[in-house]
């Protein structure tokens, strides 16, 4: 295989998960979550290692993802298609086999809750967590709920009576409001996103206590972060007719993003995350394209993937105010094996 480099074309000896994706029109959304996904070592090896055999359960989508994986990693190709993967998701959701644009958030969502309806099982009852997992009953677990999976904890305190209700929320993806027009950091994203609000009118809360609809203060904390938390930059406004696209320059780090301050003190943990992959959209609401860069877990290396071009960039060329879904590991990735 042969990547670009400055304009250059160079031979690459270990070209494992550095493969292009064929677009199969106006599929850039999906060639990029798919390389971003592609680049997350733990879970290439799951399937890579055959693991995902056993715990399937009706998986048509699981086994062509394990398929694309292995042509992605071990295979000899410049560039494959996603095609049969496409197929077969878009039983469960036809949107993505039309030939138009789609967001590669829902994408991703999609994908991650199709894995994990496949590949669920039930924990053992002393297990049970008293959540639930992608809206189906506690206790289901699975590689995605493993290395994805995050908790919330909104504490909502009734304005009148001051008594305070906790209520816990799942995630796999963490919307994050973009305060600025100009320019801002992830943190300043975060800070927004976990900053306390006041209910009121419509959104009031019913005050157990009470016995009515009361004015209230909720405030958001972080009781687990996953190993791989994926946050999503939210550039699309939407309030009814009217659309628009933020393009504001975030600033995010590669290295010690800290997660701690978000945290309820009996969860927190001197924990860093590193970026390892990122989704870029181009463009504006009614056109657009979406390219992915990744972190390369055997060469350690910053890899543009635009469809089926791969070409290699610099680490200070990771930053651009393209960013859309950014993934933070907390832990460093090894290049994934396959067990014989």
């Amino acid at each position: 295989m042969a990547f670009t480099e400055a304009g250059k074309n160079l031979p690459v000896k270990n070209n494992s998960g550095l493969t292009g994706l064929r677009n199969l029109g106006n599929t850039c959304y999906m060639n990029a979550v798919l390389q971003c996904l592609c680049s997350m070592s733990p879970l290439v090896e799951y399937f890579l290692s055959g693991k995902y055999v056993a715990a399937l359960e009706n998986g048509e989508s699981a086994t062509a993802f394990g398929y694309l994986m292995s042509d992605m990693w071990l295979g000899e190709f410049d560039c494959v298609s996603p095609e049969v993967f496409r197929s077969v998701l878009g039983e469960r959701y036809p949107a993505f086999t039309k030939q138009t644009q789609q967001d590669a958030q829902e994408f991703l969502i999609c994908v991650l809750n199709e894995l994990h309806e496949a590949l669920k099982k039930v924990r053992a009852h002393g297990d049970r967590r008293g959540w639930r997992c992608f809206r189906s009953i506690a206790g289901e677990t699975s590689i995605i709920t493993q290395l994805f999976e995050g908790q919330l904890s909104y504490d909502i305190t009734c304005l009148e009576c001051e008594t305070t209700t906790d209520k816990p929320e799942i995630f796999t993806v963490l919307s994050l409001p973009i305060p600025s027009e100009r320019a801002c950091s992830l943190q300043d994203c975060l800070k927004c996103f976990f900053q306390q609000d006041t209910l009121t009118w419509n959104n009031q809360i019913h005050c157990s206590w009470c016995g009515t609809k009361q004015d209230a203060a909720v405030k958001a904390n972080l009781t687990k972060a996953p190993k791989i938390i994926i946050f999503h930059l939210k550039r699309f406004d939407c309030q009814g007719t009217y659309k628009k696209k933020l393009l504001t320059d975030i600033c995010y780090p590669l290295s010690n993003l800290d997660l701690s301050p978000y945290s309820s003190p009996l969860f927190r943990r001197n924990c860093k995350y590193s970026l390892c992959a990122v989704v870029n959209h181009f463009g504006f609401l009614d056109g657009g394209h979406y390219t992915a860069f990744c972190k390369h877990s055997v060469t350690k290396g910053w890899f543009s993937f635009d469809d089926s071009q791969i070409t290699a960039i610099p680490s200070s060329s990771v930053q651009t105010a393209a960013a859309y879904l950014l993934f933070y590991t907390c832990q460093a990735f090894s290049a994934p094996t396959k067990s014989h």
